[in-house]
């Protein structure tokens, strides 16, 4: 194993200016390129880059005509949407700070962040994020704007009378030291803390990660790169995405929900070369296409198909990293045949150009990143935190690694420090906490607080988290992520947490998809049965000792909107743990538990 490996950087780092300046260079350099298309009630309308500059300068007058001075933090609440992307670089045209807010936050979070962040603006989206805002605006919050209600009209005519060279000389002010953002971290394990990050923070991140995954960000098909953005903007990853975007000139949409429901149409309509997207997402897109054959009575069918594209897969990456042949006459006859009645419905349903796909926010496990290789998009997974703004490691494209996270970013060293924990230096990586001049790096390795192993060849695979990791009583170590990861492997199953710290044994608490249930449970299968099987499908993955013992069925799955899922849609587990103290207890009451005992509701 290897303690430590860095990786050259690809882009050279900026020396003057900050992020919004390449939004008025594009326009300038070709004014009639498509940029943008946005969302409205009919389809998507073409946004050139000319409009976009003027969308962004006009607003960033009224920012400057209602009082925002260079430094000011200005708060920005809503779902995904072309004017989040206005907001954003008009800000930043007027020298100030942005402060993204989730959507689904409470008033108290909404209270904490804009107190903590001390913003004199809050732009909201609709009426029930301007009442949240309301019910715990702090003093320094003095201007008020509502998306919903005309509130970025209202900034345009506000800012009418300002000189446009006024905005200009605003962005020259601009340093790429200076912080474009305060992102606040989801608060898993606490309050959430303001990673203060610069503009050269995220045009380092941005501008490598267009440079490394060049098929992704480039036309390498009749089709020019465009992506829909659905993970929420506030979140780091969603962010610099549309940054990179932004740069390289890659056609953007946003879509405001991440429910497949409402998700797909979208898909369907804009028809991207590209997404981004977390675990959750891939699993359901997998799950779903499963149901879909089960409900025509073609499952084993679709099974066989994803089995050969895992083998299919399988053989590629080891074509790639010199390791082995690729698919034999046989298996690409098998593929051709299943591509055509299985894997072209799987990216039809994402619109039926996607190619290329990004994975963060959690680990994404080996088994549904070569299914979906197999079936024609390549997901390239990577790892990092919102305090290295976004990646620290990625699959390179010419030898992606399937279930790993990839090597170091260009630019970026990643050592594996004491206790297996991940370091990581690099110029994505942020420089403190708002309100903090505490370092938060020795020698300039940021401490993750993520365990994790790197290979002979330099490729990161996560295996826990530090404060995550389970002690028994008997002294077993348990990193529960992917026991979680082969639990939820079952298409019936939503999530699982893991349990065992300071137990006698490992437990789980585990929801349906219900969906899935439903169905199942109409055909006659019995689901506790069936979930049963999946358990011990993941306990043949470990040692005994590391086996769910029991497990308990919840009536109701994790989500965001019950508080148990954050934005970016990983467990809350202490939360979780809060919420199912008593269902946890009945778990441990029998000391004597063997694998193979549960517990339902």
């Amino acid at each position: 194993m290897t303690a430590e490996v860095s990786a050259p950087a690809l882009a050279e780092p900026p020396r003057t200016g900050g992020l919004a300046d390449s939004v008025y260079a594009t326009a300038e350099r070709d004014p009639g390129l498509v940029l943008f298309r946005r969302r409205t009630g009919s389809g998507w309308v073409d946004v050139t880059a000319a409009e976009f500059r003027d969308d962004v300068r006009s607003v960033a007058a009224g920012l400057v005509a209602v009082g925002v001075q260079p430094g000011d933090r200005v708060a920005l609440m809503s779902r995904n949407r072309y004017e989040w992307a206005v907001l954003d670089y008009a800000i930043a045209s007027a020298a100030a700070i942005s402060v993204p807010v989730y959507p689904t936050s409470s008033p108290a979070q909404v209270g904490w962040i804009l107190s903590d962040s001390g913003a004199v603006c809050c732009v909201t989206e609709t009426a029930e994020h301007t009442a949240a805002v309301d019910e715990a605006a702090p003093a320094t919050l003095r201007y008020r704007f509502e998306l919903d209600s005309g509130g970025l009209d209202a900034l345009r005519r506000t800012g009418s009378d300002v000189d446009p060279s006024t905005v200009d000389a605003r962005r020259a002010m601009v340093t790429p030291d200076d912080p474009a953002s305060l992102i606040y971290t989801s608060g898993t394990t606490g309050r959430p803390k303001g990673c203060v990050i610069s503009h050269a923070n995220l045009i380092a991140e941005a501008d490598n990660a267009t440079e490394l995954l060049y098929p992704v960000f480039r036309a390498v098909s009749k089709h020019p790169a465009s992506t829909v953005l659905f993970l929420p903007l506030a979140h780091v990853f969603g962010r610099v995405i549309q940054a990179g975007c932004v740069r390289a000139e890659v056609c953007v949409g946003h879509a405001p929900s991440v429910r497949p429901a409402d998700l797909l149409p979208d898909l369907a309509s804009f028809r991207p070369t590209f997404l981004l997207a977390v675990p959750y997402v891939f699993e359901k897109v997998y799950h779903t296409a499963r149901a879909t054959a089960e409900d025509i009575g073609r499952a084993a069918s679709f099974d066989r198909a994803a089995r050969i594209a895992t083998r299919y897969a399988e053989c590629l990456e080891r074509q790639v990293n010199g390791t082995g042949p690729g698919p034999g006459l046989r298996l690409r006859a098998a593929h051709a045949l299943y591509d055509l009645l299985v894997y072209r419905r799987v990216r039809a349903a994402l619109g039926g150009r996607v190619r290329y796909a990004i994975s963060g926010g959690a680990m994404l496990g080996r088994r549904l990143a070569l299914f979906f290789a197999g079936a024609g998009i390549i997901v390239y997974e990577g790892y990092g935190l919102t305090e290295t703004t976004a990646a620290a490691t990625v699959n390179p494209p010419l030898a992606p690694r399937f279930g790993t996270v990839g090597r170091p970013f260009p630019g970026t060293t990643v050592r594996i420090g004491e206790g297996g924990e991940v370091l990581v230096r690099g110029p994505q990586v942020f420089r403190r906490y708002w309100g903090s001049d505490d370092p938060v790096t020795t020698d300039g390795f940021l401490a993750t607080g993520d365990l994790g192993e790197l290979d002979d060849d330099g490729y990161l695979t996560i295996t826990g988290r530090v404060k995550e990791i389970l002690v028994t009583t008997g002294g077993k170590n348990v990193a529960p992520g992917p026991l979680e990861d082969a639990v939820r492997a079952d298409p019936l199953i939503s999530q699982c947490l893991v349990l065992g710290d300071d137990r006698p044994y490992v437990t789980a608490l585990i929801t349906l998809d219900a969906e899935a249930a439903h169905r199942y449970e109409k055909r006659g299968g019995d689901v506790a049965a069936a979930v049963q099987r999946a358990v011990d499908a993941a306990n043949a993955t470990v040692s005994r000792a590391e086996s769910i013992r029991r497990f308990r069925l919840l009536d109701d799955d994790f989500t965001e909107q019950n508080g148990l899922l954050t934005p970016s849609l990983k467990m809350r587990r202490d939360r979780i743990m809060a919420a199912y103290a008593a269902q946890i207890e009945e778990l441990y009451q029998h000391s004597s538990a063997q694998p193979g005992d549960e517990v339902h509701t």
